[in-house]
């Protein structure tokens, strides 16, 4: 499988506790484990060509994962516009933290997509309530991150497809934190957690959900159906 992992790459960049803890960016942590697991991984920044998402290299990507933070308005539309597409012939794609707020997600949920949040050092507890679901395979019912930056509900995205994660933070909040929708024929999964400034994509429970997410969200071979004006398939009798 052909995995992108994009990242705006900024924070690394601009902060030095950030560069300690991703000393190869977030995407490049991200990257590592999924290589680890057998796919053919590559990474791709804002800051490149064409944000690193050449033409040609969207369209042999199988599933694309996504984190944003401080530039959502630096990417650009026409390229918004081209993943969104690929969205709908069938691309997966893994939205994660603050991606939540980007142009690409808000354009496939229709909604603002905002929320609460806070940075006050609290622990998450991630609830799985949807046990059945593949990207759930491997974890107990719940898994626990010492210290995360707090989402809050109401967290303004449309009633998920599924629902996977609930997550309860210190200061009372809680947040849908794995939910997943179909646009066209492609799957779409948004993971809260992964502040930049907090080693989460070390943890183990979260690159087991980030790993299976990549699987059940990649595409399969179904029909390929075409839209507009058709013949008909049988002759259609004169009217008299």
């Amino acid at each position: 499988m052909k995995v992108v992992v994009w990242n705006e790459n900024r924070h690394e960049k601009q902060n030095s506790m950030v560069a300690d803890i991703y000393p190869e960016g977030i995407h490049g942590a991200i990257a590592k484990f999924l290589i680890e697991d057998g796919h053919d991984v590559s990474t791709a920044t804002l800051d490149e060509p064409e944000h690193g998402l050449a033409e040609n290299k969207l369209a042999n990507t199988d599933v694309l994962i996504w984190w944003g933070h401080l530039a959502h308005h630096e990417v650009e539309d026409q390229l918004v516009e081209k993943i969104h597409q690929r969205v709908l012939e069938g691309m997966g794609l893994i939205v994660l933290h603050s991606g939540h707020f980007s142009k690409l997600f808000k354009k496939l949920m229709g909604t603002g997509c905002d929320l609460k949040w806070r940075e006050a050092d609290e622990r998450e507890r991630l609830w799985v309530v949807d046990p059945s679901h593949p990207i759930t395979v491997g974890l107990d019912q719940y898994f626990e991150l010492e210290k995360e930056e707090m989402y809050g509900e109401h967290f303004d995205i449309p009633v998920p497809d599924q629902l996977i994660f609930i997550s309860w933070f210190e200061g009372g909040e809680v947040c849908r934190s794995g939910v997943t929708y179909q646009r066209g024929k492609g799957k779409v999964f948004y993971f809260r957690p992964g502040h930049e400034t907090y080693p989460t994509y070390y943890d183990q429970n979260v690159q087991t959900v980030i790993k299976n997410a990549v699987n059940w969200a990649a595409p399969i071979d179904t029909p390929i159906h075409k839209y507009g004006n058709v013949q008909s398939l049988e002759r259609i009798s004169e009217k008299t």
